[in-house]
């Protein structure tokens, strides 16, 4: 079941043909699901990609309650879903791409147990992911979007700087086109990004994933996803960091 489910949704990723969801899957619970995920990204790996770090997902205490999970869920990353700050992503390779605003922390070094997020950051930076679910109408079970990595498609991170002050409520805003699309903080990222690096640390090595130094872990949603169209004009603007963009291509 693992490996044909992880064909398929690899499948789905590469051509753009989205897959049932709220499918019946009796088998695939939340430990299974992880099993396909890697599965599924071990197949971009085996054509050549590289690990580049994790994301997390499900980062508001409001989220968690509708999705009816009592933990944050969580995908990984590869250096070929990076977009460069103020390049082009190509929506049509995608099902249905949306953007949200985001907290990308840079490590310094393998976290150990229990260990300080701050003094394991060696930069931060405004980012954005760009979301893709495989299934139908972007409609799925929890167990089936942590079996597609999270709904992880692409990542753009800003210029990074030193982690020097408080991340816990600073001004967020998602433009299109030169226009604020989302506006939120900070906080609503578990009250601060930091809570979320520190549950990346625990959620990943639960599972054997072993972060490095130069792993980048995005923390999480600061407003709501917004659709990503060609010749969009997409940016994340974060108050005392910077922001980071992208330009949307057919």
């Amino acid at each position: 079941m693992i490996s044909e489910f992880a064909a398929l949704l690899d499948e789905a990723a590469r051509t753009a043909t989205p897959v049932p969801g709220r499918a019946d899957r009796p088998d695939l619970d939340l430990d299974t699901a992880y099993d396909v995920q890697a599965a599924s990204v071990g197949l971009r790996l085996a054509r050549g990609e590289r690990p580049a770090g994790v994301k997390m997902g499900f980062t508001s205490e409001a989220k968690m309650r509708q999705m009816g999970v009592n933990e944050m869920i969580w995908g990984r990353l590869t250096d070929a879903m990076r977009v460069e700050d103020g390049g082009t992503f190509g929506v049509g390779a995608h099902i249905h791409p949306r953007a949200e605003p985001e907290i990308a922390f840079r490590l310094a070094r393998a976290p150990g147990p229990g260990a300080d997020p701050a003094a394991v950051v060696e930069a931060v930076a405004p980012a954005i992911e760009i979301i893709n679910s495989r299934y139908v109408d972007f409609r799925f079970t929890v167990p089936e979007v942590i079996a597609d990595n999270a709904s992880a498609a692409a990542f753009v991170v800003g210029p990074w700087v030193p982690l020097t002050g408080p991340l816990d409520d600073l001004d967020v805003v998602l433009e299109i086109d030169g226009e604020p699309a989302q506006k939120g903080s900070t906080a609503a990222i578990l009250g601060d990004p930091l809570r979320a690096l520190t549950e990346a640390f625990d959620l990943t090595a639960r599972r054997g994933l072993r972060l490095s130094a130069g792993d980048i872990v995005l923390a999480g949603a600061a407003t709501a996803a917004v659709p990503v169209r060609p010749g969009s004009r997409v940016r994340a603007r974060v108050a005392g960091l910077g922001s980071a963009g992208f330009t949307a291509v057919p």
